[in-house]
């Protein structure tokens, strides 16, 4: 059985005690919300911090407000089952809904929380393993050793992002609220991530993750569709996150992102030039997979053959945007794998 390392719990009440906590500890706090990962981490000791900041006495971390007229705001506390379930997310920001819900079990969802999610730590075969076995294969530079295990000549871990919530936020183009002892500043999605398996955000130690700011919905179709092993709890090992402004059948805002394949999720761009302004045809979502096609370069540090899943981005694109773009019945949309 592997076990916790002792540590010491602190439980906040505001959001200005826990950014005035981690200002205190240091480097040896990290923050839990629902723990879903931070756990199981420290159990194989890849974290091992002193003092764990608990955020479970911070409701204002948990209000889902607004409306999707001016855009919808979500509290980084509320759990995944809260946000999947929430009858305006389901109906204005499915894919957000959808992503949340597909996430590991039903008990880890009631758990776990949508900002943690966002922040979830990258994952990687050689990292994701007992102490015993990272120890008698040899260490990995994000813990305890010098060399990615699977690229050893790179001076970076290739970590793979495997985070739900983030590529949607990439293709929603959201605004993340954080607030640390500077004060408070808010980040578009994509400035959130840096491609590095070990310094993947751009947060700092002792900010807070405090909300997700959603755009207003009009005309906004959205979906995600995420490749796994299982049909459920495991991590993605490809995810497609889409979102279209549609106006009277013409895309007037195009947005496609890719998660788990790269230390960080990524835009593919090309989907602005092929879609915005148009009624897009087959050619153009064909277009538009093979530029994501490109874009994605999966290593051999996840579940399933690293070129498989290469070659599962085409008919992942091309489900998600005819999905949205309402091309031909249902059954005629590539499989999605879940």
């Amino acid at each position: 059985m592997l076990r916790l390392p002792p540590f010491a719990y602190v439980a906040p009440s505001s959001v200005e005690e826990v950014v005035e906590a981690l200002h205190t500890h240091g480097p040896d706090a990290m923050i839990v919300a629902g723990g879903t990962d931070l756990y199981p981490n420290m159990k194989r000791r890849q974290f091992e911090p002193k003092v764990l900041v608990g955020l479970a006495n911070v409701p204002e971390l948990r209000a889902i407000r607004g409306t999707p007229e001016a855009g919808l705001t979500v509290g980084a506390g509320a759990t995944l089952r809260e946000v999947s379930a929430h009858p305006v997310i389901q109906e204005h920001y499915y894919a957000v809904a959808k992503a949340a819900g597909l996430v590991s079990t039903t008990p880890l969802r009631n758990m776990g929380t949508i900002g943690g999610n966002l922040c979830v730590d990258p994952r990687c075969n050689y990292y994701d393993m007992p102490f015993p076995w990272r120890k008698a294969v040899g260490f990995c530079m994000k813990k305890d050793g010098d060399i990615c295990l699977v690229a050893p000549g790179s001076p970076r871990c290739w970590a793979l992002s495997s985070s739900d919530i983030a590529p949607v936020s990439l293709a929603l183009e959201a605004k993340l609220r954080l607030i640390g002892p500077q004060g408070t500043r808010a980040l578009e999605a994509n400035d959130f991530y840096r491609d590095d398996g070990i310094e993947y955000l751009t947060k700092e130690r002792d900010e807070i993750l405090t909300e997700i700011q959603l755009p207003p919905a009009k005309g906004l179709r959205t979906t995600y569709w995420k490749l796994r092993r299982r049909g459920s709890f495991d991590f993605p090992i490809l995810g497609v996150a889409a979102a279209l402004t549609m106006d009277d059948g013409t895309v007037t805002r195009a947005r496609l992102a890719l998660g788990a394949v790269a230390s960080r999720p990524e835009e593919v761009v090309e989907a602005r030039e092929f879609l915005e302004g148009k009624e897009p045809t087959e050619a153009d979502v064909h277009a538009v997979a093979e530029a994501a096609f490109e874009l994605a370069k999966p290593l051999d540090n996840a579940d399933g053959h690293f070129y498989w899943r290469k070659r599962m981005v085409r008919p992942y694109v091309q489900g998600a945007l005819k999905e949205l773009l309402r091309m031909g019945p249902p059954e005629s949309w590539p499989r999605e794998y879940n």
